[in-house]
């Protein structure tokens, strides 16, 4: 079982390492990232380079393919051969799946036409730019296209994915193995629960 994830300078780490620590787990299956150009790939906060030595482009089909995002997705978005790629592995996936604004990017592609889908809440307005329903739902599914909100989302459709691909007892062995058992300080996790000036210092991260 073949799992691509596309990585591209500035990504965002959880976007890539959650999904990729518990879809490492499934029985029968490899986990590998990709890129344009094979060598280190940064990360948005340039302190993780990862070296990647296998170019998109040698990658013809796979069972699942997720689309992670940070800074990276405009990159992405702006490379018309990527898209092409894109479009090209969904034809014969089992799932395509994006993390965050990753979605954009299937977005972009044409894969969420007139779809319900989620991303980041702040690039809500770009996911509808390119024809996508914006909801705000941690995880969505259609048929074997899966779009997940912002950055600690993919964890949540990692496990989701890991019982599409083998089975419910399964995932659930690999979330209690990884102890996902979130239990936050705060609950400010969504634009619906945090405070004004929460949302405000939110938007000055970046």
């Amino acid at each position: 079982m073949d799992i691509v994830i596309p990585l591209f300078d500035n990504f965002e780490p959880l976007d890539a390492i959650g999904p990729y620590e518990i879809l490492g787990y499934v029985p029968g299956a490899t986990v590998r990232f990709v890129t344009d150009r094979p060598g280190l790939v940064k990360d948005v906060f340039g302190n993780m380079p990862v070296h990647v030595p296998t170019r998109y482009a040698e990658v013809e089909r796979c069972d699942v393919l997720l689309v992670p995002g940070g800074g990276s997705y405009r990159t992405m978005v702006e490379d018309p051969e990527f898209l092409a790629w894109v479009r090209r592995i969904h034809a014969t996936t089992r799932f395509t799946t994006s993390v965050c604004t990753g979605g954009v990017v299937l977005g972009a592609a044409g894969l969420l036409d007139g779809l319900s889908a989620t991303t980041h809440y702040a690039a809500a307005p770009e996911l509808e730019a390119f024809g996508a329903v914006y909801t705000a739902e941690r995880v969505i599914r259609h048929d074997r296209v899966i779009t997940s909100a912002g950055v600690s989302s993919g964890i949540d459709m990692a496990v989701r994915l890991a019982a599409l691909l083998s089975d419910d007892v399964t995932a659930q062995a690999i979330q209690l193995y990884t102890e996902y058992d979130p239990q936050p300080p705060f609950d400010s996790g969504s634009l619906a629960k945090a405070p004004d000036e929460v949302v405000e210092r939110a938007r000055g991260l970046r």
